[in-house]
């Protein structure tokens, strides 16, 4: 099997040295995953020398962000979520992503899941995000073994994109125009359910 090299025939010079890498490591994160892909790999696929990836860009985090464009970060925004009591937490899920959603930053959220829905390899880098960044914020502290608590992101998952595709995307009525503490009466004690409740 042979080495991975640097790909040959490209000048890279400081005007797209940035956009290669983030070229780059889009295809490898979306290949491969967060975890399997280094930041030397993604130098080599670049074709540039491994400091300028960190002259770029702080850690592996950082970039990985800059790929899939997030409108805000999930550490920030989920910061409360992540002290609420598991048994609350439904709901604080809920008004958090809500409040995001009707913000300004609604358009960016639209282009970010109408992207992964028509390519492939966004639909990998959103999934990268949504396992890695967002799920294991919402599902820390839960009670279970591993693969109960991947479960229950999942299922977590699953209804809150559900809702945000038909509030925002298909603008379902009357949920589209529904008010937030309506959808939270609607909605939240399902999310509830696949955070704490019984699944079988």
């Amino acid at each position: 099997m042979k080495p991975d090299l640097p790909r040959r025939g490209r000048r890279n010079g400081p005007d797209n040295s940035r956009e290669l890498i983030l070229s780059s490591a889009r295809e490898l994160f979306s290949e491969l995953g967060y975890d399997a892909t280094s930041l030397r790999r993604i130098a080599r696929e670049a074709g540039v020398d491994a400091a300028m990836v960190h002259h770029y860009f702080r850690d592996k985090d950082e970039l990985f962000a800059a790929c899939i464009e997030l409108p805000a970060d999930p550490r920030r925004v989920l910061a409360s979520v992540v002290s609420t009591a598991p048994a609350e937490r439904g709901e604080a899920i809920l008004r958090t992503l809500l409040q995001l959603w009707d913000s300004p930053v609604q358009p960016a959220l639209l282009a970010l899941v109408r992207s992964a829905i028509s390519s492939k390899s966004q639909a990998a880098l959103l999934r990268e995000v949504l396992t890695r960044r967002i799920v294991i914020l919402a599902v820390s502290d839960l009670p279970g073994d591993a693969g109960t608590t991947r479960l229950r992101g999942a299922l977590l998952v699953s209804q809150l994109i559900g809702l945000m595709v038909s509030r925002y995307i298909l603008k379902l009525e009357p949920l589209a125009s529904a008010g937030h503490d309506e959808v939270v009466a609607l909605v939240a004690p399902t999310l509830q359910h696949y955070l704490t409740g019984p699944l079988i």
